[in-house]
């Protein structure tokens, strides 16, 4: 198990990243850009091929959620935090699991992934908790801390055991954010 410079940075961004979207803090958006293309290339060198391609699509909705927080409430105004609803909710399970299908099936055909089920499962359901995040839906941290549970032992696995050791820090960090996120919705 090696410390790579990438990967130590990439950590480091990502956990900045993080850190500020508990505190609902619009500059976790740049910390994050850089974070995903960093952890892109870690992914890549990994075999972790769903969650390289991952990166690429956080890239793109790291942009969009920066607009979002910016402009995307009433009248192009900030966004404000809010609850899903259980139309939402429905929603967000139906695409995980269809994404998760569908991933499986891509990696088993294209690549030489090391855990096919692990890394699409975990790849579908962080671009859903991505999604719920833009929208300020305040369970996006609920699908965070499960994913991030999983994602420790497989980083550990593939000998990065740098970034398991941030999985594991989000685990906690993305309970702080859930009970922040809701604690800020019941007083507004």
């Amino acid at each position: 198990m090696t410390l790579t410079p990438l990967e130590i940075a990439a950590v480091a961004f990502t956990l900045v990243n993080v850190w500020l979207a508990v505190k609902e803090n619009i500059w976790c958006w740049p910390f994050g850009i850089v974070g995903v293309v960093l952890y892109a290339v870690v992914n890549y060198q990994a075999k972790f091929y769903a969650n390289a391609g991952l990166q690429i699509v956080y890239l793109v909705l790291s942009v969009h959620g920066w607009y979002e927080w910016l402009h995307g409430g009433v009248n192009r105004t900030e966004l404000r935090m809010s609850a899903a609803t259980a139309r939402q909710w429905r929603a967000c399970m139906i695409s995980g699991v269809a994404g998760t299908a569908a991933l499986i099936l891509l990696l088993r055909w294209t690549t030489d992934a090391v855990f096919p089920f692990w890394d699409a499962l975990t790849t579908a359901f962080s671009l859903v908790a991505q999604w719920m995040m833009n929208k300020k839906l305040v369970e996006n941290w609920i699908l965070w801390i499960a994913v991030d549970i999983i994602y420790v032992p497989l980083y550990f696995y593939r000998s990065l055991p740098l970034t398991a050791g941030l999985y594991a820090l989000f685990c906690f960090m993305a309970w702080r954010g859930l009970v922040e996120w809701r604690r800020s919705l019941a007083s507004a």
